[in-house]
């Protein structure tokens, strides 16, 4: 408790400015980091050996064409299992999420990631999976330290170098090779060499490698025998030699990498979990290792023989070429394993082979001398990191024969992977998981790429200008805003703060406009966050309207910037896999006149008709714009800026909306987008258009078990922030809305909840339909239990008063006393037969009762006219 207080002053007095002090601190917790790193690596060591010395025992038992695919089958299937259900964000090597996490991407990095992580390494290594420990140990050191900035409050800066620093506690634990560790973070984790990244990164790769040796679980199992320096030499006749050892490793690396790129595609297109995707490739590393000698089921036991020349030339071809392609296949996989070791053994079996070649037609090699630089070549041509190769081969082996060799053969197969296939691995496989990581941005703040629209609130407290003080007061009272835009005719004409009273003297009479501050700043949606921070700081401001011409479309606060750089702090997990962003292939505009846009999705072009039909309505009374919107579903594996698609049905139906609109003077756009998800190609439009509500077909019923209205429109309910009008039209062509001139009776239900006028404020744009002033006839009803002694009636008949008045026509209120709301609803539009049900949906009331329910779907199956659903702005 002593050390978490102090480590809380330390945070305090980083606020107020850099001292000694609190880089001792950090100091401090680097090594604290380093320890929990050399632990972690020590039980990945042990727990390996344990469950691998069991499957060996077993194969010499009861024979290795059994035990070892169906270790495989079940220990890589239960790794999978344990990552879906644990921690999906502890799946893979590691590297690629650690990268992402310093380069501020929201990547999960916990303690329950670092655990999760152990086990699922030590299940996969056990099961004879031909991946290493060591970039596990990377990712669990940075989890480890992500955790303990968690812990102790801390700034998301500082939380960054303490990640980087677990990283290179974590690969100094793994090889005991403290250099390799800092440099590896410089140069392919972070490159970024401030001052305290560098501290705190040496110290805790310096512990880190110091306990590991003190508790031995570094051991990379290279002989004794090579530490002799005598083993090593070095000449100049031998220097094409290593040219084309470095050739060979930088192309062999390249083509590994693009190996590893594919199989992963391939693997996703299959749609298969990752618990079979792992299982089956265990069963087939175990089937083909079964096939081989002996000496190639130990991975350990291999390296060791391969580096020492204790195998024949074609056993040393024979376990390069299994390596390659197995640790191709089960990286690919998602398994939690790394690359460093495997590339160390396909390294030293390539140097051994070219260097036989360089003593067949000299006699001078030794094969030693190239087994060790080959070590460094693959690791090059692999992981891009030429000198965190070179340092980690000289510090296993401390021998000065080795640095001319290494820096040779690194040198040639860095550039020599880089023209066959550039970039680094883990780079390529964020991108191809979703993640936009760029070398070049890697040490931006993540806050510079954002601008306002992507932090603004979108649905926005307003006050009109012609309010009184006295009823601004109350309007204040029961919000828990303290600051309002000022509006009259929705044009942003000024703003209202608690400062504005103190100005002068008012009376409760005084009228908003008279008080509120005329002078705006205000900025567009495309304003970037560091300009929009200038604004508030300069100018003292708390908030900023975010203006789209005349048009009030957002405003952005402190707190929602600060709730921005909250999330990024918690590192809130981020799904790995992730959709395109959609693409507009076609639209049209139309004049920008209305106060507000209604977003029209286009699923079905029979009902396309009725859903424009309703849209307009309440357009027209709005006096609102018409966004049409129809989406293209691709697969997720193509890109939808470049897969070609045939949009002549979907113009059609976007041409007749037009003209639709044309006709009934509304401002009509049009927008036909290219996507692999169609709830988020929505989700986009609604963000980039300030979409206000959003009317939209629903079928009534959904065959996804665990769903309540469909999985896309679950999941425009969950995330769309502007208003959501589900409609589910009748199968009867006489019933609203093609019939709409003449007589038809609707049922509106209220529920409970401080949204629940969502329903009804839309009844007067509706009643704009009717031709007739004695239409429609409408129902009003709330469903009320027994058990509730003193039922609020007073409530229903004020609600049906005030829509009277809207309406101008007569409306008749029900009551009703039920303990089903469904039975109730039902019974009453079966017995009025009704044409319209209406249900007021709000978050608190009958979204709620929904989860536990559904509903909705239950009144849409038992009524035959059209259901239409309403709920809340977000």
């Amino acid at each position: 408790m002593h050390l978490l207080n102090t480590c809380k002053r330390w945070f305090k007095s980083r606020h107020f400015g850099r001292s000694a002090i609190d880089t001792r601190y950090a100091l401090v917790e680097a090594c604290l980091i380093g320890v929990l790193s050399a632990v972690a690596a020590l039980l990945l060591k042990e727990g390996i050996g344990w469950l691998g010395g069991i499957r060996l025992d077993a194969a010499n038992q009861f024979g290795a064409w059994i035990t070892l695919p169906l270790a495989g089958l079940i220990f890589g299937g239960l790794s999978g299992w344990v990552l879906e259900h644990y921690s999906p964000a502890a799946a893979g090597g590691g590297i690629p999420q650690v990268k992402a996490a310093l380069a501020r991407f929201p990547i999960s990095l916990s303690l329950k990631v670092a655990i999760v992580k152990l086990f699922g390494t030590i299940l996969v290594l056990g099961a004879g999976l031909t991946l290493g420990r060591r970039a596990p140990t990377v990712h669990i050191g940075a989890a480890l330290a992500a955790q303990l900035c968690t812990w102790v409050p801390t700034s998301p800066e500082h939380r960054r170098q303490m990640i980087a620093a677990g990283a290179a506690a974590g690969l100094a634990a793994g090889f005991a090779t403290p250099i390799a560790g800092v440099l590896f973070v410089v140069e392919e984790l972070m490159r970024d060499v401030s001052g305290l990244t560098l501290e705190t990164a040496i110290v805790a790769s310096f512990t880190g490698a110091v306990v590991s040796m003190l508790l031995q679980s570094a051991d990379l199992n290279i002989p004794a025998v090579l530490l002799d320096t005598v083993k090593t030499s070095f000449s100049a006749p031998e220097i094409p030699f290593y040219i084309l050892l470095g050739a060979l490793a930088g192309v062999l690396g390249a083509f590994f990498n693009k190996g590893v790129l594919y199989f992963s595609g391939l693997q996703r297109r299959l749609n298969l979990s990752l618990s079979v995707r792992i299982g089956v490739i265990g069963c087939f590393s175990g089937f083909i290792i079964a096939l081989l000698p002996p000496f190639f089921r130990d991975n350990a036991g291999l390296r060791e023989f391969l580096v020492n020349g204790e195998l024949s030339s074609p056993n040393i071809a024979i376990a390069f070429v299994a390596h390659f392609l197995l640790t191709m296949l089960a990286y690919s996989s998602g398994a939690p394993g790394g690359l460093f070791a495997p590339a160390l053994v396909m390294g030293s079996a390539l140097g051994y082979l070219v260097g036989e070649v360089e003593h067949f037609i000299t006699g001078t090699s030794t094969e030693v001398t190239f087994a060790l630089a080959g070590m460094g070549a693959m690791f090059t041509g692999v992981v891009r990191v030429p000198i965190t190769a070179i340092v980690i081969v000289f510090e296993l082996n401390s021998d000065f024969n080795l640095v001319l060799p290494l820096m040779i053969t690194c040198a040639v197969s860095y550039i020599t992977a880089e023209s066959v296939f550039g970039g680094s691995l883990y780079q390529h496989l964020l991108i191809a998981s979703g993640i936009p990581f760029k070398e070049e941005n890697a040490n931006d703040n993540f806050l510079s790429h954002l601008t306002a629209a992507d932090v603004m609130q979108s649905q926005v407290e307003t006050l009109s200008s012609d309010l009184t003080l006295d009823e601004v007061l109350k309007i204040m009272s029961l919000s828990h805003h303290r600051g309002f835009p000022v509006v009259a005719q929705d044009v942003l004409v000024g703003i209202f703060t608690q400062s504005d009273l103190d100005k002068k003297q008012h009376s409760k009479e005084t009228l908003l406009k008279e008080i509120m501050t005329n002078q705006l700043i205000t900025v567009n949606p495309s304003t970037s966050i560091s300009d929009v921070l200038f604004l508030l700081n300069r100018y003292k401001l708390s908030r900023l309207p975010v203006t789209e011409g005349n048009k009030l479309v957002g405003i952005i606060t402190r707190t929602d910037i600060i709730r921005v750089e909250v999330n990024q702090l918690s590192g809130q997990p981020l799904d790995l896999v992730k959709t395109a962003p959609s693409y507009i292939i076609y639209q049209t505009r139309s004049p920008a006149t209305g106060k507000g846009r209604i977003l029209l999705p286009i699923a079905n072009p029979e009902t396309a008709t009725a859903l424009f039909q309703i849209a307009g309505a309440i357009a027209r009374y709005h006096n609102y714009e018409i966004d049409c919107l129809q989406i293209i579903k691709i697969s997720r594996h193509s890109s939808p800026s470049e897969t070609q698609v045939d949009t002549r049905e979907a113009r059609k139906i976007m041409h007749r909306l037009e003209r639709m609109g044309r006709q009934q003077q509304l401002s009509v756009h049009t927008q036909i987008r290219v996507a692999q998800d169609i709830s988020e190609a929505i989700i986009e439009t609604i963000r980039e258009r300030h979409i206000k509500m959003m009317v939209m077909g629903w079928k009534g019923n959904t065959s996804t078990q665990g769903a309540i209205f469909g999985d896309m429109v679950d999941t425009l309910i969950h995330q769309a922030t502007c208003e959501l009008v589900l409609v589910k039209l009748s199968t009867n062509p006489l019933v609203f809305p093609y019939y709409l001139n003449n007589r038809a009776t609707w049922l509106v239900s209220l529920a409970g909840g401080p949204n629940a006028q969502s329903g009804i404020q839309l009844l007067p744009a509706f009643a704009k339909l009717y031709a007739r002033p004695d239409t429609p006839e409408l129902w009003l009803c709330r469903v009320y239990l027994p058990s509730d002694l003193d039922p609020d009636y007073q409530s229903l008949q004020e609600v049906t008063q005030a829509l009277e008045n809207k309406i101008d026509k007569p409306i008749i209120s029900v009551p009703i006393c039920s303990h089903s709301v469904v039975d109730a609803i039902t019974d009453l539009a079966q017995a009025k037969n009704c044409d319209v049900v209406m249900l007021g949906a709000s978050r608190e009331g009958l979204l709620k009762n929904v989860i536990y329910g559904n509903i909705p779907e239950t009144i849409a199956k038992n009524v035959d006219g059209t259901v239409i659903l309403v709920r809340g702005a977000l």
